[in-house]
């Protein structure tokens, strides 16, 4: 990983000044999501250690007309404007709580429409499940093809809460990233996503019939990876399994490995947070957003 590997045309590369500053270490030439969710982030603390203040803001609770039953959600925007970009926001397996809150808040303090829909409403609530077990056993039951259902209904929604319906990006964290993968070759809208340590492989089933190994091909969107070197859920090798598939697809990638970070360097709320690589990553995020219209 000390190399940075050749990187054929239709990968998207880093800008130089950025990757400079982040470093020749951070960067494997790669790209992931997965059906599944690694458990091996660490138990939850009592609080995040960013809040991000509302002021200027229009956030709290939302609810979002999807088929069958509304969905809770939570939405943060600008206070004043109209036609702000769109940003879906995935959870992880744990429920629609404080940190995807604040991501939200976070992404509207720069300039966006950021919606997170609890889409495991369904299945149960994931942010009162006693442990992580029953946590991975609710989202386990979502299947896919409601999951595109309660994405594409949010994305309704958004519009009509005063969002663009051209500046559409989606990102998510750890079965979230995966979701990232799924919907970005659901939906050609869609103009970036970015998927925090979202797992590739993993086991098809008959609720997640493809893995996104299996997606490549059918990518609609550039796509952000960013992966921590210690993920022990996400071996290095399946991201470059990734690579090849993407390359071969002639899709637009980029893929970012933070040495010694581990699943979950994201979540400051759990032992597994790390300042460097989050912060890192949130302004490369920022960027390859902007980079790709969603601004």
């Amino acid at each position: 990983m000390d190399q940075l590997p050749e990187t054929p045309p239709a990968a998207e590369m880093i800008s130089p000044p950025l990757f400079e500053r982040l470093g020749r270490r951070g960067f494997v030439g790669s790209v992931g999501g997965a059906a599944g969710y690694t458990l091996a982030a660490g138990p939850v603390m009592a609080q995040t250690i960013v809040t991000t203040p509302t002021d200027g803001l229009v956030a709290g609770d939302v609810s979002i007309p999807a088929g069958d039953r509304a969905l809770p959600g939570y939405r943060a925007r600008p206070a004043t404007g109209r036609d702000w970009p769109v940003v879906l926001v995935c959870q992880e397996i744990f429920g629609l709580h404080e940190y995807i809150k604040d991501v939200c808040r976070r992404l509207a303090r720069e300039g966006y429409l950021a919606v997170a829909p609890d889409y495991y409403v369904r299945q149960g609530d994931a942010a009162a499940a006693p442990d992580v077990g029953a946590a991975a056993a609710i989202a386990g039951r979502k299947p896919d093809d409601e999951l595109f259902r309660d994405l594409d209904a949010t994305l309704a929604w958004a519009g009509q809460d005063g969002g663009s319906a051209e500046k559409v990006a989606i990102i998510g964290f750890c079965r979230g990233g995966r979701n990232v993968w799924a919907y970005s070759a659901q939906n050609p809208r869609l103009k970036a996503g970015v998927a925090w340590y979202g797992p590739v492989a993993g086991q098809a089933s008959a609720l997640t019939p493809r893995v996104p190994l299996d997606m490549a091909a059918d990518i609609k969107c550039p796509i952000l990876g960013l992966y921590g070197e210690a993920d022990t859920g996400i071996p290095v090798d399946s991201l470059r399994q990734m690579e090849t598939r993407m390359r071969e697809a002639g899709k637009r990638f980029t893929l970012v490995i933070y040495p010694g970070a581990p699943h979950g360097f994201h979540a400051d709320y759990r032992p597994s947070y790390r300042k460097d690589a989050a912060e890192a990553g949130w302004r490369l995020m920022l960027e390859f957003l902007k980079g790709n219209g969603v601004s």
